[in-house]
C-alpha cells in the first residue's frame, strides 16, 4: 500500500530515464524532461514572496524570552534583508572577500546570508563545531583560507574566544553581547541600515554565474575545500526538483528542521525549498543527540509539518519516541505527506519501523519514504526517487538538465554527473579542481552505484557506498563498507548506533561498535547479538568480505571535535580509524585481548 498521489502525475512526474551504453561498460542515465526555466538569482525568490504573499510565514525560532516563536513573514523578512544589504554597502567591505557565519541556524543568520547575496556578496556558513571546539586551529586555518571581510556569529560570548590568535582586518558583528569583543558591532547596527535604491540596483546587476555562496566539503574523505555555489547552481537545482514534485507548485512546504546551514542538504536543498515556493521553515534548535532530540520531538509535534527532512541517525533517535506514544506520532504525522532522508544510506530496519508507525497510527494515509543523493559541488540534488520504494537502498533517477554516468571501477561503478547545477570548481585551487573532473567534463562525485533493473532504467540507481571507503583484504577481496555497514547495523538494532568496519590489508574483517542507549545498557545482550550475527553470516557461506569475524565495543561515543561525526550525524569512516587506530590494533591482537567479541 502507498500514497495515492504517486500515481496522480499532476502532483509527481512520472518515473522515466534514458539510458545510452558505450563499449567500455559504461553508461549515461538522463531524464527526458527538458528542464524549465528558473530563476536568475536567489533574492528573485525573495522579491517575489514578499510581493505576492507579504504576511505569510517564512522563517521563525524558538524565542529566548517566551514559550513562543520569534518569527519573520515575507514581507518582513524582505525588509530586513534590505536594511542589512544596505549596510553591507555601506561598509564598504573589500570586494571578493566573503562574509563568514561561526554559528549555527538562526533568523539572524539566515537575514545575513540572504541580505549578502543580494547584493553580491558571497557568504560561508561554517559548521560551529569548529568554534566550540577547544582546538581553534582548524577554525583559524579556514578562516586563513577565506580571508572574510566580514565575521558573524550570534553571541560573542560563546564565538569572540575562538578568534582569539586570528589576525585579521574582518569586521566583527554580534548579535548577542558584541560589547564583549573590542571594536565588534551590533547587529542592531546592521538592522538599522535605511534601504536605498542601492540595494535593487546591485541585485538586478546579478549574473547566474555569479558567486552566491561557498560551502566547505565535509572533509570525509580528505581536507575540506571551498566549493563554489553560483546562483545558477542553486536556482536550477530547485527548479529540478519542483518538476519531479510538482505536488510544489500548489503546496507550499512547511519544515521543522535541524539540518545545519554549512552543509548543503540543509542550506541549499532545505532552506532554498522553502524560500524558492514561498513555504515557512521552523528552525529547529535539537538535535539527533541525547538531550537536544526532546526538542525536535516537541517542535515536530507542535508544527506538524508537511515534509520532514532528515539524516539517517536523526529518524533513528526520532522512532523510540514515536514507538512509545501512539498520540505523539499521529500528531507528528498529522499533515506530513513524506519523510526524506540522505546524506547517508538508511538501515532497512529503520525503514521498517517508520512504516510501522505510519501504518499504526494512520493507516488510511501510508507515509511516503522517499530519499535523493547529490553533494556539496551538485547544489546538491542529482537524482530523486519521486515514486513508490519497497525498501531503501535505491536514490531514485537523474533530474532534468542533468546526466549521470556510471563507470567500472575496480569491482563497482563509479558514478559521476555532468549538467547545470554542477560546480565549476573549488575556490583558488585550480589542481584539486582539475582533479575532480574528468576529460568529459563529468564531476567524480566518488560514490559508487547499479541499477535496480539492468532493463529497465526507469527503476533507478542504487547507492553502493563511497568509492575510497571500500578496502581490500590480504586476500584481495574487496570489502564494500557502505552496504556492509548498513546491513550489520539493520541486524543489529536497536542495540547498535553505529559500525565502522576494519581490515584494510588484513585476513578478516572487524567491526568498532558504537552502541544505542539500550547496547550501553545491556552489555551481555550486546554481546550476545553481534556473536549471533557474525554467527549467522559465517553459517550461511558469506565470503570473507561480508563476514566479520571480531568486534570490540567502544566505550566512548564519536566524537564530534575530533571529526568521527559531523554535524550532519553521520560517521567518518576515515576519522574514527585514525583516531582509534590502537583499538584497531588491540581488535587484531593475537592471543585476542579482553574486550574483543569472536565470531
Amino acid at each position: 500500500m502507498y500514497p495515492a498521489f504517486l500515481d496522480d502525475e499532476r502532483q509527481i512526474a512520472p518515473a522515466r530515464a534514458v539510458r545510452t551504453q558505450f563499449d567500455d561498460g559504461s553508461f549515461t542515465l538522463r531524464s527526458p524532461m527538458a528542464l524549465q526555466p528558473y530563476a536568475r538569482c536567489v533574492g528573485e525568490w525573495l522579491e517575489r514572496w514578499a510581493k505576492e504573499t507579504p504576511d505569510a510565514l517564512a522563517l521563525a525560532e524558538r524565542s529566548d524570552s517566551a514559550e513562543g516563536w520569534r518569527s519573520l513573514t515575507y514581507a518582513q523578512l524582505r525588509r530586513q534583508v534590505g536594511a542589512v544589504a544596505q549596510s553591507l554597502l555601506d561598509l564598504r567591505l573589500p570586494a571578493g572577500r566573503p562574509i563568514a557565519i561561526l554559528s549555527d541556524n538562526a533568523v539572524d543568520h539566515a537575514v545575513l546570508m540572504l541580505a549578502a547575496m543580494h547584493v553580491g556578496i558571497t557568504p560561508c556558513s561554517l559548521s560551529s563545531a569548529y568554534a566550540r571546539s577547544q582546538d581553534h586551529s582548524r577554525l583559524h586555518g579556514m578562516l586563513s583560507v577565506l580571508e572574510p571581510s566580514l565575521v558573524y556569529a550570534s553571541d560573542a560570548s560563546v564565538y569572540a574566544p575562538a578568534l582569539q590568535g586570528w589576525d585579521s582586518d574582518a569586521v566583527r558583528v554580534f548579535s548577542r553581547n558584541a560589547s564583549a569583543c573590542s571594536g565588534a558591532l551590533p547587529w542592531e547596527q546592521l538592522l538599522a541600515g535605511q534601504e536605498t535604491p542601492q540595494v535593487q540596483q546591485a541585485m538586478q546587476a546579478l549574473l547566474p554565474d555569479d558567486h552566491a555562496k561557498y560551502l566547505l566539503t565535509s572533509g570525509s574523505t580528505g581536507r575540506p575545500k571551498v566549493v563554489i555555489n553560483t546562483h545558477r547552481m542553486l536556482c536550477a537545482n530547485q527548479q529540478m526538483m519542483a518538476q519531479a514534485w510538482r505536488f510544489l507548485a500548489h503546496e507550499k512546504p512547511v519544515l521543522v528542521d535541524w539540518l545545519p546551514w554549512s552543509h548543503t542538504f540543509g542550506g541549499n536543498h532545505n532552506l532554498n525549498m522553502v524560500l524558492c515556493h514561498g513555504g515557512t521553515l521552523y528552525i529547529d534548535e535539537g538535535r539527533p543527540m541525547p538531550g537536544l532530540i526532546d526538542k525536535t520531538v516537541r517542535n515536530l509535534r507542535e508544527v506538524q509539518p508537511t515534509m520532514l527532512f532528515n539524516v539517517p541517525r536523526g529518524f533513528d533517535m526520532l522512532l523510540p519516541f514515536l514507538e512509545a506514544d501512539d498520540r505523539l506520532a499521529a500528531d507528528v504525522l498529522a499533515r506530513m505527506r513524506l519523510a526524506f532522508y540522505a546524506a547517508a544510506a538508511l538501515a532497512p530496519s529503520t525503514w521498517q519501523r517508520l512504516q510501522a508507525v505510519a501504518q499504526r497510527v494512520r493507516p488510511a494515509q501510508p507515509l511516503w519514504l522517499t530519499t535523493s543523493w547529490g553533494s556539496t559541488e551538485t547544489a546538491p540534488a542529482v537524482t530523486t526517487a519521486h515514486w513508490h520504494l519497497e525498501g531503501a537502498g535505491c536514490i531514485g533517477a537523474p533530474l532534468p538538465g542533468l546526466e549521470l554516468k556510471l563507470v567500472p571501477n575496480g569491482s563497482k561503478l563509479e558514478m559521476r554527473v555532468r549538467g547545470v547545477s554542477v560546480f565549476a570548481g573549488y575556490r583558488n585551487a585550480p589542481r584539486e579542481t582539475a582533479a575532480a573532473f574528468d576529460h568529459e567534463g563529468f564531476y567524480r562525485i566518488g560514490d559508487a552505484g547499479y541499477l535496480v533493473d539492468a532493463e529497465q532504467p526507469d527503476k533507478g540507481v542504487v547507492f553502493n557506498g563511497r568509492v575510497a571507503e571500500d578496502f581490500k583484504l590480504s586476500s584481495g577481496s574487496w570489502v564494500s563498507v557502505g552496504t556492509l555497514r548498513v546491513d550489520l547495523v539493520s541486524q543489529l538494532a536497536p542495540l547498535v548506533q553505529d559500525i565502522v568496519l576494519t581490515g584494510h590489508d588484513r585476513d578478516e574483517v572487524g567491526m568498532l561498535v558504537f552502541p544505542s542507549a539500550a547496547g550501553a545498557a545491556d552489555a551481555a545482550r550486546l554481546e550476545q547479538a553481534l556473536q549471533a550475527v557474525m554467527r549467522a553470516r559465517r553459517d550461511a557461506g558469506a565470503g570473507s568480505s561480508q563476514c566479520p569475524t571480531r568486534a570490540m565495543v567502544m566505550d566512548s561515543a564519536p566524537d564530534a571535535d575530533a571529526g568521527e561525526i559531523t554535524d550532519k550525524g553521520y560517521i567518518n569512516q576515515g576519522a574514527v580509524l585514525s583516531r582509534r587506530a590502537a583499538a584497531v590494533q588491540v581488535l587484531y591482537a593475537h592471543p585476542a585481548a579482553p574486550g574483543v567479541i569472536r565470531a
